[in-house]
Order: structure tokens, then C-alpha cells, then sequence
């Protein structure tokens, strides 16, 4: 287990009287939670005034957890676009490149990056305890808005109330976007999110009214419905009438024209085309022209802005646009993968133009508490009921499945499980069936149970048993940290990579996974390079931070290069390969 350096402890918010409050099964209060280390990985351009961006894989409850040591009550902007419980699996296609669409099977798929399908408890308890790592990440004038669908914005709105307090609410803007045509028979079509804004901003110090341009005149005109004089020196003007209902003044088109609309809660913006340059190819991307409004209205240059639910990474794209500093964490390795191709991207454009503004272009890539071992998450339980030839359950037991006559529970991955982690099966184990066990047979175990984990609390079995102290329970733990040599859960990626004369040249790169999905033989791939996301390459690597000065990352179409010219001052030198899957392999080349 990871060193514990520190135990942060939250105030609960007092309950305000008259106010409801929402219960769920299992509900607990998170009053504390401890300091987990994080590693760097990678580094992507130079600290402005000592500053670094910071985009971190792992579970977000984990990664703000460490953040609190150093930014607790300095975050002055939150945006997240959490799970909807929308009960879908998310896929993107997977093509070669080069070929354009694909038209065969062993040329294209689509790969799993991530399910919303939630218990209402389980997700209950997921937001609330995140909720309340927000409010402690939060500045004394800091802004929080909450991305929300039907499914389950009554719950969230009542939980915002609850962690944020609803003196705090400011506005439920909705986002109207436009769609196909379905013929509904039961319900009108639904064609909006919600997204609620919270803000500890009291007296409008940080907020500033967003205004965007009219597109014409005509249009501005058209939306006023009012007749146009003309005063004394040619100027355009309509009449409005004071609030106080007896004065009209005039108002210059000119004028209005050059402040822009002020725009209210109901926002009509069209959600990403794939076909956009901002497009990732990324499932529920939302537009950079969204997140530009919530930006720009609650926050400042150098302003701290986080999304701990990143996806393709737009709120850090449109911060380092609009010269914020910004915090980025993502569960997923996709998206991580993903968001560091924008972010470099974004970076190379800002850094060719003569800029009078500051901005933060330089970002770092780090793991907290993470183990590189499993893909993808997602397909994790499967893969490990599999390997561990565990007999599966239904979907809707508290239990993955069965082992030897154990209950097998299978607690998170890619990271150490922790005693919080055994809550939600606590809360609901079958208790009617232990009272039952425990009166035929007062001296034998109620349940055995095995949980499966990637390292664990020193004290997680002991925790267990106190939980569960009026029975008699039997607890084994497999770590697959320390078993994985037994098992085959990942087929690990396979390159050559020479120097030749003044070069380096990468001869091949077989990513076994990808090609398995592909259902494609070595033999088959006409070109390695048609299976490669990216190349970059660190011609001095220090054995513990990549910083690559060669990012070979093509468009859509295009191939990576493969040959690149190695500088005369070259130490060891480090590749790093990604695939299509955005899994990569590092190789090292003296």
C-alpha cells in the first residue's frame, strides 16, 4: 500500500431548516478520506511563471484526494459532465488508417470505452462522495457546474443542495440542442441537458455576464421587433422603455451591436458533428462553444479550472484557450490518451502566434495510485472472471459470482482497494439469509467470501469483520498484483526499433490486442503504421519523466513517419507507441 502521508477531514454542511434532504439504502456520510501519492509520467512543454498544467489517469475520487494537500480551497472553477446512469454502453469505431471506411470486418470494430449502467444506490453514493471532495477543492468565490440529463437530474439537484447549499444555487441553464426527427407515441422527443450552477461567488466578483456577437443586424432587428429612426447625424436607434414604464430612451444599433447579446439560462447549441475539426471521435463529446460560456463567465485568466470526469479533454482544451490554468482526471486511459493528443495540438497553434496574453500551454501527465495492467476498465470483471474461472452472476447481485462455494466480489481496478470500497457491499449483503444461517448453525461462518483486488488496505480484512462482527464470516484475499504471473489478461505489444546512420527507424510494431480485435495476422498488415495512433520520442530520457520533442501525431488519414533524425546530443533514448486502442508500448534505445 501507498504511504499515507495525510488524513484531510470534512465539516459536514449544517442542515438548513425546511430543506429536504435526500436518503438512499446505504447511504454514509464522508467525513474524511486520505493522501494518495501520484507519479509523473510524462511532460509536455515549459511552466509559465512556475505553473504546469496537470491531467491525472485514475479514479477521480482517488486523484482529488491528492489534490486536497495542495489545492484545497484554491480551484476556482469546476466543470464536470459525470455518468448519466443512462443504462448504454459507450463505443467508439476502431478503423485502420489509411483506408478510409472500412469495408470489411477484419478492418474495423467498435471497442467498449465505457458503460453508464448504475444501481440507484450505488450511484447515490458515488456522486455524493465526490460532490464533497469538489466543495473542498472549491475557492472562497469558486463555481461548480454539474452536467445532468432525466435521468437523474432530480437526484443531483437535491444533492447539489445538500453539499453545496441551496443558497448557494445560482441558475439551472438549459442546453437545447437540435436532432433527427422521431415519431414519439408516449413522451414529447427529449432534446435538452440541464446543467446546475452552484457558485460561493456572494456578490458577483467573479462572474461576468457572457455576451456573444448578433450575426447581423437583420438578425439583431428581427429579434428586437422594433421601428428604426434615425437621429441627426445618421445614426440608428430604437426606443425602450425604462423599467419605471414612463421613460423611452433611445438605444444605438451600433452600440448594441458591439456589446453583443447577453445571453440567459436557455442555450441553443448544436452538439458536436463528427465531421468537426474539434470533433475527437470521443462518445457524449460536448462542444468546446459550451464550455467556452461557462469558462469565460466564471473565471479569470490564471484562473484554476477542473474537470475531474475529463472524456475528450474539452473543458482543459477550451481553458488553455482562454489562458486558464487547468486540472484534468479521468479514469479512463482512453481518455487520457485522447485529451494529451488535443492538448498538443492546441499547444503548437497557441505557441506559433505572437501572443500579448498569457497562457499555460505546458501540461503533465500523472498515474495516482494506478497500475497500467488492465486495458480498460470496463471489460476488467469479465476478464477477470474468466481468468479466475469464476462462476458469473446476473447482473443485480451484490456478488460477481462464484468460486469454490465462495461469494466472490471483485472490488475496483487499476487501483488498491480501500475500506470504503467494501461499503457498498456491506450495506446490501442478503442479512435475512445470514439470520437464518447463523440460528441453524450459531458456530459456522454466515458467508465465506473471496475479494478479488489490485493491492489492498493493510487492515481491509480485519475491516470487514468488524463491519460484520455479530456473524461469524470466513474473508480470503487474492491480490492479481501479485498473482498476475498466473494470469493472461493483457497480450503485450511487440516493436523493433534501430539506428541507422544518422536515424532512427521503427522496422515494426505488432500491438497484439488491436490485431486480435482486427482478427488480422501479421502477415496481413500491409503497413505497421496503419495501426498506430501516435509516436512520440524523448532523445534524452532521465528514466522517470518522458519529455518528448518529437510528437508525431497525424490526422485522421495520414500515417506516422516511422524515421526521424536523431539529434548529436541524443542520450538513452524513449519511444512510446500508441495504438488505435490508445494502449502503448515504450521502448528504450541507447
Amino acid at each position: 500500500m501507498p504511504e499515507t502521508e495525510s488524513i484531510f477531514e470534512f465539516e459536514p454542511r449544517k442542515t438548513i431548516k425546511g430543506y429536504p434532504e435526500l436518503h438512499w439504502t446505504g447511504k454514509r456520510p464522508y467525513r474524511s478520506t486520505q493522501y494518495f501519492p501520484a507519479q509523473i509520467r510524462e511532460s509536455y512543454g515549459e511552466p509559465v511563471d512556475g505553473w504546469m498544467n496537470k491531467i491525472f489517469w485514475g479514479d477521480n475520487l482517488q486523484v482529488m484526494s491528492h489534490l486536497l494537500k495542495e489545492f484545497r480551497g484554491k480551484v476556482d472553477l469546476i466543470y464536470i459532465d459525470p455518468p448519466f446512469d443512462s443504462k448504454a454502453d459507450y463505443k467508439k469505431t476502431i478503423e485502420l488508417r489509411g483506408l478510409g471506411k472500412a469495408e470489411s470486418d477484419s478492418s474495423s470494430f467498435e471497442e467498449k470505452q465505457y458503460g453508464d449502467i448504475w444501481t440507484n444506490d450505488e450511484y447515490l453514493q458515488f456522486m455524493y462522495e465526490r460532490l464533497v471532495l469538489m466543495r473542498e477543492l472549491l475557492s472562497q468565490f469558486g463555481s461548480i457546474y454539474l452536467h445532468c440529463d432525466w435521468h437523474k437530474s432530480g437526484y443531483l439537484r437535491c444533492l447539489m443542495d445538500e453539499v453545496f447549499g441551496v443558497e448557494h444555487f445560482r441558475n439551472e441553464i438549459i442546453w437545447h440542442y437540435s436532432g433527427w426527427n422521431k415519431k414519439l407515441k408516449s413522451s414529447f422527443e427529449k432534446r435538452h441537458d440541464s446543467i446546475f450552477f452552484y457558485s460561493f461567488d456572494e456578490k458577483g466578483e467573479v462572474f461576468s455576464s457572457y455576451a456573444e456577437p448578433y450575426a447581423s443586424k437583420k438578425a439583431y432587428l428581427a429579434k428586437r421587433k422594433q421601428r428604426v429612426y434615425i437621429d441627426e447625424e445618421g445614426r440608428e436607434y430604437t426606443l425602450d422603455t425604462r423599467d419605471d414604464g414612463k421613460r423611452q430612451v433611445r438605444v444605438y444599433i451600433e452600440d448594441s451591436l458591439a456589446r453583443g447579446r447577453i445571453v440567459d439560462n436557455v442555450w441553443d447549441i448544436d452538439k458536436v458533428n463528427n465531421s468537426a475539426l474539434e470533433s475527437m471521435g470521443y462518445p457524449t463529446q460536448k462542444p468546446e462553444s459550451l464550455i467556452e460560456r461557462i469558462v469565460s463567465a466564471s473565471s479569470k485568466s490564471g484562473s484554476i479550472v477542473l474537470d475531474c470526469f475529463m472524456g475528450s479533454g474539452t473543458t482543459q482544451a477550451v481553458a488553455m484557450k482562454l489562458g486558464r490554468r487547468f486540472i484534468g482526471a479521468d479514469i479512463n486511459l482512453g481518455a487520457i490518451q485522447t485529451t494529451t493528443k488535443r492538448l498538443i495540438s492546441i499547444a503548437d497553434d497557441i505557441n506559433l502566434k505572437l501572443q500579448e496574453d498569457k497562457y499555460y500551454t505546458g501540461f503533465e501527465v500523472y498515474n495516482v495510485n494506478n497500475y497500467d495492467f488492465f486495458r480498460n476498465p470496463i471489460e476488467a470483471k469479465d476478464l477477470l472472471i474468466e481468468a479466475l474461472e469464476i462462476q458469473k452472476f446476473n447482473s443485480g447481485s451484490i456478488y460477481d459470482g462464484e468460486l469454490d462455494g465462495r461469494m466472490v466480489k471483485i472490488m475496483p481496478v487499476n487501483r488498491i482497494a480501500t475500506k470504503a470500497d467494501l461499503s457498498d457491499m456491506v450495506a446490501n449483503l442478503p442479512y435475512k439469509a445470514f439470520e437464518k444461517r447463523k440460528e441453524v448453525n450459531p458456530a459456522s461462518p454466515v458467508e465465506r467470501f473471496t475479494l478479488v483486488c489490485m493491492g489492498h488496505e493493510p487492515d481491509l480484512k480485519a475491516s470487514l469483520k468488524q463491519e460484520l462482527a455479530e456473524y461469524i464470516i470466513d474473508v480470503e484475499i487474492v491480490d492479481i498484483l501479485r498473482d498476475k504471473s498466473e494470469l493472461q489478461l493483457k497480450r503485450e505489444a511487440e516493436a523493433e526499433a534501430v539506428i541507422e546512420g544518422e536515424n532512427i527507424v521503427i522496422r515494426s510494431f505488432y500491438p497484439l490486442n488491436l490485431m486480435q480485435k482486427l482478427s488480422l495476422q501479421r502477415e496481413l498488415v500491409e503497413d505497421w503504421r496503419q495501426l498506430v495512433e501516435s509516436i512520440m520520442i524523448d532523445w534524452n530520457f532521465d528514466g522517470v519523466v518522458m519529455q518528448p520533442s518529437v510528437m508525431d501525431i497525424p490526422s485522421k488519414n495520414e500515417l506516422v513517419k516511422g524515421i526521424y533524425k536523431v539529434p548529436h546530443d541524443a542520450g538513452t533514448i524513449k519511444i512510446k507507441i500508441t495504438d488505435l486502442l490508445s494502449e502503448s508500448l515504450e521502448v528504450e534505445v541507447s
